[in-house]
């Protein structure tokens, strides 16, 4: 079967058959379609070239189609009306209505503390629209969202893939939490050298031991015990609730969990560094109006935060 060349064809001539075949005038199609007479004829003597067949015949006052034109019209009718949902799915995106699902690279910390809000704003302006939340490993994000798996990814991205684009969203810093009555967090003051003395919870999602905390206290060659490790953040406050374990967490996060009656939050005694909390996306949907609408809306959100 040999392939038409699409492009030495014109393809407005299909949308003047598409009208031809409604209207059964010339004169009429060429009103509605903003062409002359003698334009609206020539479409037609082009599109019986085309299709090698009179297509439309004057009986009586009206262009009665051919069998041929008959035959192909639906198949017409159904690729201009692809070709023009194509085109305003490309140009406008209306969350009131849209049935849109979003991929959102994230891990507890970020949703925890984003998601929330998210799904309250979008309760009252996008009441269709879903999200799925996907745990990432950040040496793969820059795959996952050149393949369209995530639309967006947060978190802390201090060396972004290529072809990737990067906005801060709010910054972060650490904290310390305890039980409530801790023996010795309760004193007027704690020292570095207390501090590392005592034992330790750490949140990590390496298979190591060793957190920003151990860095800094081994510039004043401190050393910490670090009693459990885990990768499952909101794990913590039943963990130090129930123990005499501390351990540093976001400062968003401990709000929340002293709310709790069994937990306090203290200044750590020791000097960390703040970071910030980031949103990447990939460049080829920089210009999608759908992934552009979900990054205004984390924007907003994260505003408040």
């Amino acid at each position: 079967m040999t392939l038409i060349d699409l492009s030495s064809i014109d393809l407005n001539l299909l949308v003047a058959f598409e009208v031809l075949f409604e209207e059964r005038s010339v004169t009429a199609s060429a009103q509605r379609l903003y062409l002359g007479q003698p334009a609206m004829s020539a479409a037609l003597g082009r599109l019986r070239s085309l299709f090698q067949d009179e297509l439309f015949i004057r009986i009586g006052r009206e262009m009665q189609p051919t069998a041929r034109a008959i035959e192909i019209a639906p198949s017409i009718s159904v690729a201009l009306q692809q070709i023009r949902q194509t085109l305003e799915s490309s140009q406008s995106f209306d969350p009131a209505t849209s049935k849109f699902t979003f991929a959102i690279g994230s891990s507890d910390y970020t949703s925890y503390v984003v998601v929330p809000k998210l799904l309250e704003v979008c309760r009252q302006t996008a009441p269709g629209i879903d999200f799925r939340l996907i745990g990432f490993e950040k040496g793969c994000v820059g795959e996952l969202l050149e393949q369209r798996e995530i639309d967006v990814a947060l978190g802390v991205f201090q060396d972004p893939p290529r072809q990737t684009i990067q906005i801060p969203l709010f910054p972060e810093h650490f904290v310390g939490i305890c039980r409530r009555g801790h023996p010795i967090i309760t004193q007027e003051a704690i020292t570095p050298e207390i501090f590392a003395q005592l034992s330790h919870a750490l949140f990590t999602l390496r298979r190591d031991n060793v957190g920003e905390l151990d860095k800094v206290l081994a510039k004043s060659n401190l050393l910490r015990r670090v009693v459990l490790t885990t990768p499952h953040l909101l794990i913590l406050p039943a963990v130090i609730s129930s123990s005499d374990l501390v351990t540093a967490i976001p400062s968003r996060l401990a709000t929340p969990f002293a709310c709790q009656d069994t937990l306090e939050i203290f200044e750590l005694p020791v000097q960390t560094e703040p970071w910030m909390i980031s949103m990447l996306w990939s460049k080829l949907t920089d210009q999608d109006q759908t992934n552009l609408w979900l990054r205004q809306m984390l924007k907003s959100v994260c505003e408040g935060i």
